[in-house]
């Protein structure tokens, strides 16, 4: 695996979705700037990887095995790299949780958990020390919107986001003191198979131990809205996998979802957001059916602005969807001035 002066990139979670994207995408780059190593929990999953590489395979990609739950496979997969040289580490791995919360068994939880956090805890404890030794380096960490703004029925798996952000924050500022740079990325939905087989799943489960209207309230107002939010707000692995090329701090890939977290942050009080996203998923969910078709058409072939048609079109459905979130926020203005 020799280098020639390519920038070493290691990246977890490659099987499948935004982490096989990431690296099939670095190592096509046209100056082969880059030797990607490609990491995967079970190598036996590494045949889609290894299509998409194509020639690329063993030349500017090559594929290990990295458990990010496992502190010995962390340490074992990195001291198989020549000197421990790291250049860009990318902390893509990770599992999702969705369901009535006193639904989902504590062992669940703690998994979703030391997937997403400390798996990433994990990998940045390893790799950094030699990262501040060289005073360089670059660490991207895949979280989520979900990080940023906590959704009804994925409460584990935002806390576990929440949790990253909180991490990442502290971190960053840290490093730039050794010249190293820590940026997230904060996705919405992403079409990956995973994630649809986990909404089709969610569909025919039942939970005896919940109560009559909690699962009413998941499988008739949550469900069908996630098809519909996963249908015209989701972008492709593709999409995220650009926005790996320079980023900031935090980047949000799809901009219609900051007028949501814009809301948050302009309410020290935290209420209108609450009361807004109830508002969405319950009061007013007629509302919601009338909006979504709208926002599908004005999105229909623009999840990532490539021209001035697109950024035009990006504009407009920015503006309808600052004002179909107005809508409820005016309705949670109301129900927090009746309190």
């Amino acid at each position: 695996m020799e280098r020639h002066g390519q920038k070493v990139v290691l990246i977890t979670g490659c099987s499948s979705g935004i982490g096989l994207r990431i690296a099939v995408m670095l190592a096509e780059d046209e100056k082969q700037r880059y030797h990607v190593i490609a990491t995967m929990r079970d190598l036996k999953r590494k045949d889609n990887l290894v299509k998409a590489a194509g020639d690329l395979y063993s030349k500017t990609l090559f594929v290990a095995e990295l458990d990010v739950c496992s502190d010995e496979s962390v340490k074992q997969c990195i001291n198989s790299i020549k000197d421990r040289h790291i250049d860009i580490l990318i902390s893509n791995a990770g599992i999702g949780l969705v369901g009535p919360v006193e639904s989902i068994p504590m062992d669940e939880m703690n998994n979703v958990f030391e997937t997403n956090f400390y798996g990433s805890v994990r990998l940045i404890k390893e790799v950094m020390p030699d990262m501040k030794n060289r005073r360089a380096g670059r660490i991207i960490v895949i979280s989520s919107v979900m990080g940023l703004q906590g959704v009804a029925f994925n409460e584990v798996y935002a806390a576990s986001k929440f949790a990253l952000e909180g991490f990442c924050e502290g971190l960053a500022a840290q490093l730039l003191s050794f010249n190293v740079t820590l940026s997230m990325l904060e996705p919405g939905p992403v079409h990956t198979e995973f994630e649809l087989k986990m909404i089709q799943g969610m569909k025919e489960k039942e939970w005896p131990s919940v109560d009559p209207d909690t699962v009413n309230y998941f499988r008739n107002f949550y469900l069908p809205g996630a098809v519909d939010i996963f249908e015209i707000l989701g972008q492709t692995p593709d999409h995220i996998a650009k926005v790996t090329s320079n980023p900031h701090f935090h980047n949000l890939t799809n901009p219609l979802y900051s007028p949501i977290l814009a809301l948050k942050y302009a309410d020290e009080t935290g209420c209108l957001s609450v009361q807004a996203f109830y508002c969405m998923l319950f009061t007013l969910r007629p509302l919601m059916n009338v909006g979504m078709p709208v926002l599908k058409y004005l999105t229909f072939g623009c999840k990532s602005i490539t021209n001035k048609e697109d950024y035009k079109k990006s504009n407009i459905t920015l503006t309808f969807s600052k004002s179909f979130l107005s809508l409820f926020t005016f309705h949670a203005v109301d129900m927090q001035s009746a309190l």
